[in-house]
């Protein structure tokens, strides 16, 4: 029987070339997802039940049923960082092995952060659909220079986050509780609190960059937005699942905080008719931290690495 690999991502095919190659040579058939769509859970059973014995998955769900159903899978290689869409415990305890793209889109979620900072504070979009139907009127902005930064989540992309802040000379704190690196804290200039709440509390802007797990579930929710300034400019870069989206829309709606801008959504896309859609307070991007050609590129390439090295130790 034919060894297989499925591939998931809609983006891996504006780089596939080379990866290809990389498993061909070794005699692997590549299924290369064609929908244009984020698979279902059937759609993944229904490519990978027989003879696939590795997949290289984005957002779509790998379930504990999707993993007891493909039958022949040794290893799945994540094209980015997050490993929340796929169940680990059963991976365990199927003996599949998983590993994610570590680095490879740190750079690239770190700058449309900040992108969204800069979009949070000075109102550009607005601006300029304002003067493309020819109204010349300005909305005040705010500077980020100076003003206090809380990075929730202090991995790869925090720190990414966090360097840059700093060049743009804003007052910038980390909060992780696994975060060991006074290192990078001393040659940065960058401050670290165990304190959530004090941090919260003072943080002109917060960005989240951390997983969606049991505990980070909803950390951001109506408590912390009763305690930050009206001020606040709250920014989301990793999971949706990390921000209760209903308290979030009680807090824009009602002045507990100035801005929001995410690039993720609980649902995503979100149901027509969402209300959180109708601010104009909350913005909202398509999930493409790490849609760059350079991320794309190092994710294609690192994926489908460590794909093989987990397919190669299991022979």
């Amino acid at each position: 029987m034919t060894k297989k690999v499925l591939i998931t991502p809609k983006s891996f095919q504006k780089h596939k070339q080379k990866p290809m190659e990389m498993l061909e040579a070794v005699g692997y058939e590549v299924i290369l997802n064609t929908t244009g769509r984020t698979l279902t859970e059937d759609d993944i059973i229904e490519a990978a039940k027989t003879g696939v014995e590795g997949i290289i998955v984005g957002v779509d769900p790998l379930s504990a049923r999707v993993l007891e159903k493909c039958g022949d899978l040794r290893a799945v290689s994540k094209y980015g960082v997050g490993m929340d869409n796929i169940d680990l415990e059963r991976a365990v305890q199927l003996g599949i092995q998983v590993k994610n793209a570590v680095g490879t889109n740190s750079i690239s979620v770190a700058e449309l952060a900040i992108g969204l900072m800069f979009e949070s504070a000075r109102h550009l979009s607005e601006h300029i659909e304002r003067v493309k139907k020819f109204d010349w009127d300005r909305i005040m902005g705010t500077e980020l220079t100076g003003k206090h930064l809380a990075v929730i989540g202090g991995g790869q992309i925090g720190k990414e986050v966090a360097k840059r802040c700093r060049g743009l000379q804003m007052d910038v704190t980390i909060y992780d509780p696994f975060f060991h690196d006074p290192a990078f804290l001393e040659k940065y200039g960058v401050k670290y609190s165990e304190d959530f709440e004090a941090l919260t509390r003072s943080a002109d802007v917060i960005t989240l960059h951390l997983p969606a797990t049991r505990d980070t579930k909803h950390m951001i929710n109506a408590d912390v937005f009763g305690k930050m300034k009206p001020t606040a400019i709250l920014i989301n870069t990793a999971r949706g699942e990390l921000v209760d989206e209903q308290a979030l829309y009680e807090a824009l709606s009602g002045g507990q905080i100035a801005v929001a801008a995410q690039d993720v959504y609980s649902k995503e896309p979100p149901e027509e008719g969402d209300p959180l859609l109708s601010l104009s307070n909350f913005l909202l991007t398509p999930h493409l931290g790490a849609f760059t050609k350079e991320a794309v590129e190092r994710m294609a390439i690192r994926s489908t690495e460590n794909l093989l090295e987990m397919l190669k130790g299991g022979e």
